[in-house]
């Protein structure tokens, strides 16, 4: 194997900086997917037939396509569309967002309709509103039993935030790939970031497990 590490040394802080840069946009991109996915759980739980069409219509769009699909859709479409010239970060952010969105929406979903029916009965029963009912008492149980499904829903969107490169985001697989061209060696800085990926994702893992152990406690 004719390995030499040497040769990106000099490339290290400018490699280092793409941690920021990825974690910034996939950060973004997770508050925006759970934000709207627990928007479309509830469309689908809804009894209004048009909000249970628009859910399942959404979910089967965004999870029937592929999500490099839906940012080449993104970049490229909307300054066709529109004339308005969108940059790579809120391109990644809509993409990953919208694709996250429909995961979490049945994640979300399912964790509801576990929570024992009687809890609903008793709220309506005390005359407690929908919207309170959902935020203080059926969300908060439903958190706690779907927390490990949207952990790996989160680590899976860190390993797939790689994609961004393809339309220039200067993420950390992108920077391998400029330290790559600037060298003439790959397959170095590729397992650089990829060492990288892997500490990001174990310490993401690492931390889904302790809110776990610690909301188990709290029960």
């Amino acid at each position: 194997m004719n390995l030499d590490f040497s040769q990106i040394v000099p490339y290290i802080p400018f490699m280092l900086k793409g941690i920021w840069v990825t974690l910034k946009f996939v950060i973004v991109a997770i508050i925006f997917g759970f934000a709207l996915g627990t928007i479309l759980a509830l469309f689908k739980i809804s009894h209004i037939k048009v909000l249970n069409w628009i859910g399942g219509i959404y979910t089967s769009i965004f999870r029937g396509t592929p999500l490099i699909l839906q940012l080449m859709i993104i970049y490229f479409a909307v300054p066709q569309l529109t004339g308005y010239d969108i940059k790579p970060f809120a391109s990644s952010i809509l993409a990953f967002g919208l694709n996250s969105a429909a995961y979490v929406s049945e994640i979300i979903r399912a964790g509801i309709q576990a929570v024992d029916k009687g809890q609903t009965e008793a709220a309506q029963a005390l005359g407690v509103p929908y919207r309170l009912m959902m935020k203080d008492i059926i969300l908060p149980q439903a958190m706690k039993n779907i927390l490990p499904a949207l952990m790996n829903e989160f680590v899976s969107l860190t390993k797939e935030s790689a994609l961004v490169s393809t339309i220039g985001y200067v993420d950390l697989m992108r920077r391998a790939q400029i330290v790559g061209a600037d060298t003439y060696r790959n397959f170095e800085p590729l397992i650089f970031v990829g060492v990288i990926y892997w500490v990001m994702v174990m310490v993401l893992t690492t931390l889904g497990k302790q809110v776990e152990r610690r909301l188990k406690y709290s029960d």
